[in-house]
């Protein structure tokens, strides 16, 4: 499946997808058929539906079973549990954020009901549970991530009532440990699942986790400046969402520093002001100070990747897929 030369990063995440996919549809058609058509319909399965995301996570799964010197098939349940993980906190995000489409279409929320969209999302954490019940230290692994996400999305959504400027304001460390959380331990995980899978000595698979939660921040900054600057019809989403919603993202963080705070505080949560708060959020040196982060930490994931005994062929696979989060149009 995987080659050892270098491959670009779009044909390792179409090699992933056609692996994981008929085990991923396997495992979801075993819910009550109900919760499967829900399920299906946010994977963007079906006729006429346009695919789900890129991927990346599962991925990643089967990118650590290889680094670890086994077969990608190897970390396929890994993959598919990341995967249902993944999807089931897309549900409920969209519907804590009252995002009404994904993907370009009604999200789940919108299109079957609120109540039917979390019952979906709890059957699909569930389902990734059960999916690791008989792989040594794979629940206990997941639990630890689930947590992290959960701390993470709490403090995404209490960072919404602090005031944007003074003692009690969001630092940029405190977005760091949120994006680590909310993004980064997932796609750790995602790692150290394949790895262990692989069969990877634990010290390998912990150390591949920091790789993953290095590339997540730097992926959740990549999602900050696309939340503001990002193109519709690439993203699927409304032009500066984040702006309209007040969301304290790092462009926004990192302007409010600046000499531009005082000026762009006027403008934050205004609807009919969005682009001008853009345009100064740009010009305060936001975006630059959000992808120079990001490049930041995939710096520290490259130096923790060069430190270990992977591989050499999943090595620049993986590279190769870490060098496109961060910089990407969607």
């Amino acid at each position: 499946m995987f080659r050892a030369e270098p491959v670009p990063a779009a044909r390792v995440l179409n090699e992933a997808r056609a692996l994981v996919r008929p085990a991923l549809e396997e495992t979801v058609a075993g819910l009550h058929p109900w919760l499967a058509e829900m399920a299906a319909y946010s994977f963007g399965w079906g006729e006429g539906a346009e695919a789900g995301g890129k991927g990346v996570r599962q991925a990643l799964a089967l990118l650590g079973a290889r680094a670890a010197g086994a077969d990608a098939a190897a970390g396929v349940r890994g993959a598919v549990a990341v995967e249902l993980v993944h999807a089931f906190s897309l549900l409920h995000d969209d519907i804590m954020d009252g995002d009404e489409t994904r993907r370009r279409r009604p999200a789940l929320w919108k299109a079957y009901g609120t109540g039917p969209a979390v019952l979906a999302g709890d059957a699909l954490f569930a389902l990734a549970v059960a999916t690791l019940a008989e792989v040594p230290g794979g629940v206990r692994l997941l639990s630890g991530t689930l947590a992290d996400l959960m701390r993470g999305q709490a403090d995404d959504l209490l960072f919404a009532s602090r005031p944007w400027t003074g003692p009690e304001a969001v630092t940029p460390a405190e977005y760091r440990v949120m994006a680590e959380g909310k993004t980064g331990a997932l796609l750790g995980c995602s790692l150290a699942l394949g790895a262990l899978l692989g069969g990877a000595p634990r010290p390998m698979a912990e150390a591949l986790d920091r790789v993953g939660r290095h590339a997540g921040v730097a992926f959740q900054l990549a999602d900050d400046v696309l939340g503001v600057w990002g193109r519709p019809e690439v993203t699927g989403k409304p032009a500066g969402g984040d702006l309209r919603e007040g969301k304290r993202t790092y462009p926004v963080l990192s302007a409010l520093a600046s000499p531009e705070g005082g000026r762009l505080r006027g403008l934050l949560g205004a609807p009919d002001r969005t682009a001008e708060a853009a345009a100064l959020i740009d010009a305060a040196g936001g975006r630059a100070a959000a992808l120079s982060e990001a490049r930041a930490h995939m710096a520290a994931a490259r130096a923790l990747l060069d430190g270990l005994p992977l591989e050499p062929g999943a090595a620049a696979e993986l590279n190769a897929l870490l060098e496109c989060l961060a910089d990407r149009e969607r």
